[in-house]
């Protein structure tokens, strides 16, 4: 716990007792003598700009709104499963008052939306007496303040700048490695992973395929806190390229490719995004030894392990039919995307918010974690698909195209397109890292010249 109290050094407080001394001194003079008194306040009057000057000035700690040095400030961090009343009991904020003070505030940032490990700060002007501020981070891009006078709450947006940015890579072994050589913040792989997920298989990109991306980064107070827009990028599967090119005009908005096909698909090529770093643990295989009832028994899905509480999204619009519990299947969730088309998520620890049978879900929402429940070795979603009522390998099925902008559009399409493709051709890419080390180099040096 940091706490700190209001600041005066004791330098700044001679300097103001010397001023004073002097003023005094020349006060006596013009009392004393006119004549005298006039000689002394030229010579004076030099002499107070001189100290005044000579003062430091100091400027005041600004932070979410107040002068952090005129307050009483304690810094923290909320502990697992604590209560807001323990943390604000200690600073003589009454129970009743912690009381109302949530439910005031309910309906502007409840109390029960405060999470463990998040960092917070108590203003106190007076520490014999009640607390008089609560500031809680939810994010780098707001904080709340809650004015325990008053027991009301406000949510304020910081400011944020952006600056528009180019980068390039070559991979070595994985997109996200690639991406943290170069130095990239972790959200531009989720939202290269937006653009480009209808279209490539994230899990077989190969040693040397590439990428280029024209980004937004997003700060505040001069540090870097995300990454905004895309404005366009490029990637090199294996012998493939795919351009992404953002479009915005009217009613149609999004990722396009260099021919003004839209990216977006109806299905998604996997139920866990890239950035929660999954891997492929066992593949649809009709002759799968299951590793629990130890015998040969078809394997209909595609099994996607990752750590427990990792988010599972629905691969397509669609309606919930079933979302309950089994001996094999554990917490499972199946849903209905249209006559032709079924998807079923397997072995969840959870169940996302308002799941259930009978509601209609978005492409991309949360349905539930990952987990190990039913049969099942360790912490894995198994992902299974239905085309015409059967069971197939979705990794090997050519899912259906999205619809295409209108001929009428294509013209205003055109000019965007070109101008984020020279852009993005423009781009050099860095020297490609070998990932030997120093000493393996020089071992190989020397025995070559042996």
């Amino acid at each position: 716990m940091q706490s700190t109290e209001p600041s005066f050094t004791t330098s700044t407080f001679l300097k103001l007792l010397s001023v004073l001394l002097f003023s005094a001194f020349g006060v006596y003079l013009l009392y004393q003598s006119p004549e005298k008194g006039k000689y002394a306040a030229a010579n004076l009057s030099t002499t107070l700009s001189n100290k005044i000057e000579s003062l430091p000035i100091v400027q005041p700690t600004l932070k979410y709104g107040f002068a952090l040095d005129t307050f009483h400030v304690t810094v923290d961090t909320i502990q697992n499963n604590q209560y807001l009343s323990e943390i604000l009991l200690p600073h003589k904020v009454s129970y009743a008052d912690i009381d109302q003070l949530a439910r005031n505030v309910k309906d502007t940032f409840a109390v029960t939306k405060l999470r463990a490990f998040k960092e917070y700060t108590i203003l106190s002007k007076d520490t014999s007496k009640s607390a008089d501020y609560f500031i809680y981070e939810p994010d780098a891009y707001s904080y709340v303040v809650y004015d325990l006078n008053n027991l009301t709450a406000s949510v304020n947006k910081r400011k944020v700048t952006t600056k528009v940015r180019e980068a390039a890579g070559v991979i070595n072994s994985s997109l996200w490695m690639a991406m943290k050589d170069n130095g990239l913040h972790y959200a531009l792989i989720d939202r290269m992973e937006g653009i480009f997920q209808w279209s490539i298989d994230f899990m077989h990109i190969q040693p040397g395929d590439r990428f280029k991306v024209i980004f937004e980064e997003e700060y505040i107070d001069g540090e870097l806190v995300g990454v905004g827009k895309i404005h366009g990028g490029y990637f090199k599967n294996i012998d493939n390229e795919y351009y992404g090119i953002y479009h915005e005009n009217g009613k149609f908005k999004g990722y396009y490719d260099e021919n003004a096909a839209p990216m977006k698909s109806p299905f998604l090529r996997a139920p866990i995004k890239l950035a929660s770093q999954f891997r492929i643990s066992s593949s649809y295989n009709l002759r799968r030894f299951h590793p629990v009832l130890k015998r040969v028994r078809p394997h209909f899905g595609t099994d996607y392990a990752a750590a427990i509480g990792t988010p599972i999204v629905a691969v397509a619009d669609g309606l919930v039919t079933h979302a309950t519990y089994t001996k094999g299947n554990g917490r499972y969730v199946k849903i209905k995307h249209d006559n032709t088309y079924q998807t079923q998520y397997l072995h969840m620890s959870k169940f996302g918010k308002g799941i259930k049978s009978g509601v209609h879900v978005k492409q991309g929402q949360i349905i539930g974690l990952v987990g190990k429940s039913g049969l099942a070795t360790g912490p894995h979603v198994c992902f299974r698909f239905w085309k015409n009522g059967k069971q197939v390998n979705h990794r090997r099925l050519k899912l259906p195209n999205p619809a295409p902008m209108p001929e009428a559009q294509k013209p205003s399409f055109y000019p965007t397109r070109d101008k984020v493709v020279e852009q993005l051709q423009g781009i050099p890419y860095p020297e490609v890292i070998d990932n030997k080390t120093e000493e393996v180099k020089q071992g190989e040096q020397i025995s070559q010249l042996n």
